[in-house]
């Protein structure tokens, strides 16, 4: 299945890199609300965000104050002639918000893991003329948020961009989400046209975090960034720590380098050629690598030997992800190559001896 999509056409808004979309994570009080996003606006930017229905991950934190908080989003609009959009959970939300004028949708990650909800929303926006942004679920995923993305697209939404947040993942390491890069990538390799923001905020979960994301973000080529900004982000009531004021965000935006594509040179076209090349031979090694593991397979088959030696496996692991660590590569990514090729070698010895 194909998205069917048309450019997003934001009234006011240029279309170039980066479309940028900021304001806090929670619309707290209305002078909150209104102070952050006039400072947002005297520094131009022209889309301004909130949470109005918060979903947090445990009860008795701020879950937002909901409907009561639509009208100081509609006085932003009113006040700054900014855009405003906020994420909805449920038909209800999506009623109100249109209702309230907000201009863009967002689904968040909690919703996108379950395709009952997104139906359900789908349903909903079902008629409707109003652009659409998906983040990614929870989980890596790719399957599941091109199935949202599908589903609301059958809807009739045909405005429609992708938001990259990063994944949860079980170990705390430098991110609050892991980026997994690759996973937008391949979304936007089989979706070239479908716009792809960048969430620097819950990916990195630290203010500090924020410009580096950006700016990584930007040399993958995505169209947009969503950044929490808030105007006190120490005194937020919800992720305070991923939170910059409205010129620190300024400071990171304006010291962004961005690079266009541009027609390919003929010395990019050399070294693409060297890559062909090389990637022609590392195909033709793993081919005889293979050839060579059938023939242990045989030699396993006839001495009636178990196919996965554990000791055999975890030397080569060692050896080769520490080959690659004095090779200026990460040993994590050798391990990964490693591993892949093991399981593959695993499957034909496997198809050997039982035959």
């Amino acid at each position: 299945m194909d998205l069917k999509i048309e450019p997003l056409n934001l009234p006011g808004i240029e279309n170039k890199r980066p479309l940028i979309i900021a304001g806090p994570c929670s619309a707290e009080t209305e002078e909150q609300v209104l102070e952050t996003a006039k400072n947002l606006a005297n520094n131009g930017v022209k889309i301004f965000r909130a949470g109005i229905w918060k979903p947090r991950t445990k009860p008795g934190g701020f879950e937002g104050h909901g409907e009561k908080a639509l009208p100081w989003m509609a006085q932003v609009k009113k006040e700054t002639g900014m855009l405003i959009t906020t994420e909805v959970a449920t038909p209800k939300h999506v009623e109100a918000a249109l209702k309230a004028g907000i201009d863009i949708l967002w689904i968040g990650a909690r919703t996108t893991t379950n395709p009952f909800a997104i139906q359900e929303l789908a349903e909903s926006l079902r008629g409707v003329d109003v652009p659409v942004m998906v983040k990614n679920p929870v989980n890596p995923d790719i399957e599941l948020w091109i199935g949202a993305l599908l589903r609301i697209n059958a809807a009739g939404v045909k405005r429609l961009a992708a938001i990259h947040r990063g994944f949860s993942s079980v170990d705390q390491k430098l991110y609050r989400n892991t980026p997994l890069w690759h996973i937008p990538i391949e979304l936007h390799r089989r979706f070239p046209y479908l716009p792809i923001i960048c969430d620097p905020s819950h990916i990195g979960g630290r203010r500090d975090l924020i410009a580096p994301l950006c700016q990584q973000a930007m040399d993958m080529g995505f169209d947009g960034l969503m950044v929490e900004s808030h105007c006190t982000p120490d005194n937020a009531w919800s992720d305070a720590m991923q939170q910059v004021t409205p010129d620190v965000l300024d400071f990171i935006l304006d010291r962004l380098v961005i690079r266009d594509n541009v027609e390919m040179t003929e010395s990019l076209a050399s070294l693409r050629k060297q890559i062909d090349e090389m990637d022609d031979h590392l195909m033709d090694l793993l081919t005889k690598r293979m050839r060579v593991s059938r023939e242990i397979a045989k030699y396993k088959k006839e001495h009636y030997m178990a196919v996965v030696q554990t000791y055999r496996y975890s030397e080569i692991l060692d050896k080769r992800a520490a080959q690659g660590a004095l090779c200026g590569m990460s040993p994590d990514f050798v391990k990964k190559i490693y591993e892949s090729i093991h399981e593959e070698s695993v499957r034909q010895q496997m198809e050997i001896i039982n035959k």
